[in-house]
């Protein structure tokens, strides 16, 4: 089978009626361009807090996995772990997360009439991975980042939340395990709301676009023998 072409989607955060249109945008290239080839479809994460629909968003894309004709990979964000936490150990951390846009995840569960998050949501929410591998072209997907000298074992805070500078600049990559690979990430909004590359060629893809902040939300084509594109709305 031909190598997957790859559609990376950056940080949501509610904003549902966006994620509709990019997913429409992506499905109708890939039937444009890359017709006969599969789908690999990856989310980075924070699907949820500080937007208008984030219980529209968690339906979308579990919608999305039962589906046959594409593959998709749902990973884990740090504002997912807040949700998590703040269920898992209220007392702790329930205030934290309602601070960090947990109120607005909230509001659109009471719009379809709950008070709170299904147990589907939340036991879906805590089967996310923190990281995807295709090994074969050495590309690596996580929400925030990862330390390159403890790649690929690094811990989910480091997954969820770093924005170290030896992972920022890809020049501090060499001599470490991640030297050779590309990382696709999200969680740090870029300040001209277009997508970040770092290294030449291309090694790190910042995706996080500020969708929720008035920005757009970003997707990363990568088709094996042409050069990445990006799709905005």
């Amino acid at each position: 089978m031909n190598e997957p072409v790859i559609y990376a989607i950056g940080d949501v955060h509610g904003e549902a009626d966006m994620l509709h249109k990019l997913h429409a945008r992506l499905f109708a290239h890939h039937e444009a361009h890359s017709d006969g080839c599969q789908m690999l479809l990856v989310h980075l994460g924070d699907y949820v807090d500080r937007g208008p629909d984030s219980c529209g968003v968690i339906e979308t894309v579990m919608r999305l996995e039962t589906r046959e004709d594409i593959r998709v990979v749902n990973l884990r964000g740090n504002h997912e772990q807040m949700m998590i936490d703040a269920y898992d150990d209220p007392d702790r951390f329930r205030l934290q997360w309602l601070m960090n846009g947990g109120d607005a995840t909230l509001e659109s569960y009471a719009k379809r009439g709950l008070e709170e998050p299904s147990a589907e949501h939340i036991a879906w929410l805590n089967a996310l991975p923190g990281l995807h591998l295709e090994e074969d072209r050495r590309m690596a997907f996580v929400h925030a980042g990862l330390d390159p000298n403890l790649f690929p074992y690094c811990s989910n805070e480091i997954r969820l939340w770093t924005r170290a500078r030896r992972f920022f600049d890809t020049r501090q990559w060499e001599g470490s395990s991640l030297e050779g690979w590309s990382v696709v990430h999200g969680h740090t909004p870029t300040h001209d709301f277009q997508p970040e590359t770092d290294g030449r060629p291309p090694q790190r893809f910042n995706l996080d676009t500020g969708a929720v902040y008035g920005g757009r939300l970003t997707a990363a084509i990568f088709a094996p023998g042409t050069a990445v594109e990006f799709l905005s709305v």
